[in-house]
């Protein structure tokens, strides 16, 4: 299509985008398809196709490539989404603000930095437009510090880090599993070395034992070169191609790359994410932690 104006409406104004069509939309872009999209907003695909056709002929853009079993965002598309996301999102806050029940008080919530730098920040923004009168308290820390904190009553929910062998509990709830990778500088050298220096958190790390586990079972010499409570620290040994350390998947970026077994280093698995909320849970505190579990239902759907 051109990429003449879109038409103006009898007033002279230009048109309004429909919310749910905007929901559909979105629910497309995120899943690469009509069908999954039609089950997910409780419409037909036909429904949906024609619902984007419109969208379509309102913004004189193509927004999606169609093949037989996916779809994909055109560039107008994905500038859409864009939009599309931040609309439906203060469309809920504006709607929450005069419908939710009143929420005040405060709630306390703990997080070790890696997990809480990736969702906190647009968490709390919407959190705090919705709930104004809430005070949301953040802690940072070790998992099982944070643990100790939420049963002496400090604190009303937890987020900690879970390996493997940490699955048993039932306290937890898991709201988020991505493989755990070795992380290492492009082009680097310091996976070549005997002993393998390795770049870790402190004792109680879930990744610091799934790594060292592994090293173990493949019976690969090591020696603990960095420890860091923070990814921080453990990323500039990294970056300095003084170490490897154990990373979430989505935490290896350029100039990082992964490292597995065609660098002599074994898998390490999936590591996971829990929710751990107080027995006395208060109405402020469950609104927060049902937030937390949709921040990352979102930040899975993006990264599909």
């Amino acid at each position: 299509m051109a990429d003449s104006p879109p038409p103006l409406s009898r007033s002279g104004a230009l048109p309004l985008l429909d919310a749910a069509v905007l929901r559909s939309f979105v629910a497309i872009a995120e899943s690469g398809s009509f069908s999954r999209a039609a089950e997910r907003v409780h419409r037909t695909p036909a429904a949906l196709s024609m619902q984007i056709k419109r969208l379509e002929e309102v913004l004189d853009n193509t927004l999606f490539v169609r093949d037989a079993r996916h779809v994909r965002l055109t560039p107008a598309g994905e500038t859409l989404l864009s939009y599309g996301r931040r609309l439906l999102k203060l469309n809920e806050e504006a709607v929450s603000h005069f419908l939710a029940p009143a929420l005040e008080g405060t709630v306390r919530i703990g997080t070790p930095d890696d997990v809480g730098t990736r969702i906190l920040p647009r968490l709390l923004t919407h959190f705090a437009r919705a709930y104004p009168a809430v005070e949301v308290d953040v802690i940072g820390g070790r998992s099982r510090d944070l643990i100790r904190r939420l049963d002496a009553g400090e604190l009303d929910l937890a987020l900690v880090t879970l390996g493997n062998t940490d699955m048993e509990s039932a306290r937890r709830e898991i709201v988020h599993t991505e493989p755990l990778v070795w992380a290492g500088r492009e082009g680097g050298v310091a996976s070549q070395s005997t002993p393998l220096p390795v770049s870790l958190a402190s004792h109680g790390c879930a990744w610091r034992a799934m790594a060292l586990t592994a090293l173990d079972a493949a019976d690969i010499s090591y020696r603990v070169a960095y420890t860091s409570e923070h990814c921080a620290g453990q990323e500039a040994a990294l970056l300095a191609d003084l170490a490897v350390a154990p990373f979430p998947a989505s935490l290896v970026h350029a100039p990082l790359q992964t490292l597995g077994p065609e660098h002599g280093l074994p898998p390490l698995g999936d590591y996971h994410i829990g929710l751990i909320r107080r027995p006395t849970l208060n109405r402020v505190g469950e609104v927060l932690a049902q937030e937390v579990v949709g921040s990352f239902r979102e930040l899975a759907q993006r990264r599909d």
